[in-house]
């Protein structure tokens, strides 16, 4: 089993390979997870047909490109779409250095959890790269309000996520989760949690070109009075750990783990990636810690926009 190593930088030892298809696309994609250099970050290459790579996207919140029903990231008018499991077991488990080539516009959904991809690198080990990590530390509170929903950040010696959830559904109704980071903890409580959608709202989103590969096998899908999956749900309270999974995953868009606590109420990704957005656009609200941290500070944060483009904060619906 892969292991985390302190705070040094880490990488893949060995390139992985994955292959699936996407749960809005409906489209099969290939993925080659490549060990990189330290400071490369999480690096997507759409690569074509030959395998060239056309376009770099680092996965960082300056390239956010959409977040209605999934995180997507682009670049020179391309993009990738659903990355917010594969981000989160990077940074559930540790691993600061990868460039994902891709072939396809959408990240593979898997079963919808982030299980395989754990699976997937328990093949290989994480490895340092002789560099020492940084952190955003988070100094003083910072919120974000959208409707009845809110996110904020919280000054924390660790990396907590507070999430509670509250559908209209009988099948979910409130939930509330916590959970410390850790990649013990990642791999116990939030890994294998799926995303989950309600059967009334299929056409809605095949009518906007989304879910066009959801199934009862990557999808926990609801009908009026029952979880239509034939296995179930995985916990009790699957909807809102795959919530704090996707949570984990949009919060590394900062570029380095945050060491604090997230607190969100009703949030999605549009909320997550506001937060994201509020927290580097105050420069009294955050520093990096590490040993080359202030060094890197000020060229690092001028990266990132004051504010995004309203594209990338469509109608959430995840």
């Amino acid at each position: 089993m892969a292991k985390q190593q302190g705070t040094a930088q880490t990488t893949l030892r060995d390139a992985l390979v994955v292959s699936g298809i996407g749960v809005h696309s409906g489209k099969p994609a290939t993925m080659t997870l490549n060990p990189a250099d330290a400071d490369t970050g999480i690096v997507f290459q759409r690569v074509d047909a030959s395998g060239v790579s056309t376009v770099s996207i680092r996965a960082t919140i300056e390239h956010l490109h959409a977040t209605e029903s999934c995180t997507t990231i682009g670049k020179m008018g391309l993009s990738v779409a659903t990355i917010e499991h594969l981000l989160a077991t990077f940074s559930g488990l540790g691993v600061d250095n990868v460039i994902v080539e891709i072939d396809g516009s959408e990240v593979p959904m898997m079963d919808g959890s982030a299980a395989a991809f754990v699976s997937l690198l328990d093949g290989t080990e994480i490895v340092s790269v002789g560099a020492p990590r940084r952190f955003i530390k988070v100094l003083k509170p910072v919120r974000v309000d959208q409707g009845s929903s809110f996110a904020e950040l919280l000054p924390f010696d660790g990396r907590r996520f507070e999430i509670d959830i509250e559908f209209d559904s009988t099948l979910i109704g409130r939930q509330g989760f916590v959970v410390d980071l850790t990649p013990h903890n990642f791999r116990r409580d939030l890994a294998r949690a799926r995303t989950f959608g309600f059967l009334k709202d299929v056409e809605f989103y095949m009518s906007r070109g989304l879910a066009l590969g959801s199934s009862l096998e990557n999808t926990v899908v609801l009908g009026d009075d029952r979880v239509l999956n034939p296995e179930g749900l995985r916990f009790t309270d699957e909807f809102v750990r795959h919530k704090t999974l996707d949570a984990v995953g949009d919060l590394a868009l900062a570029g380095a783990p945050i060491l604090g606590a997230y607190r969100s109420y009703r949030g999605g990704h549009r909320l997550n990636a506001r937060m994201v957005e509020a927290l580097l656009a105050d420069s009294d609200a955050w520093t990096f810690v590490g040993d080359f941290a202030e060094s890197r500070r000020q060229p690092v944060r001028a990266e990132i926009p004051v504010r995004l483009s309203a594209a990338a904060f469509g109608p959430d619906k995840s």
